[in-house]
């Protein structure tokens, strides 16, 4: 169920996410979020930390890849070096 609200923007800049949607999606103070604007369309969207589970899951994911294609820990150094401009 879609519910639909207004809001106004501040002279700051600022736009208030009202309460109700604020505690359905339960938002906090200092919770983080995507901005995407285009044309008339602004989305928000919450960016939340995943739990330790999940987080396993996609490092056991990743490496059960890299594994697959021959990546090595020194590729990844080698990877990260060039990235940084060191030699």
């Amino acid at each position: 169920m879609v519910n639909l609200t207004t809001t106004k923007m501040s002279s700051k800049g600022q736009v208030v996410i009202p309460e109700d949607i604020r505690n359905r999606l339960n938002l906090q103070v200092g919770s983080q979020f995507v901005v995407v604007g285009e044309k008339d369309v602004v989305i928000f969207k919450s960016i939340t930390q995943p739990s330790m589970k999940e987080f396993d899951k996609l490092i056991a994911k990743a490496r059960k890849q890299a594994k697959k294609t021959g990546l090595k820990r020194s590729d990844i150094h080698k990877a990260i070096t060039e990235a940084r401009g060191r030699k």
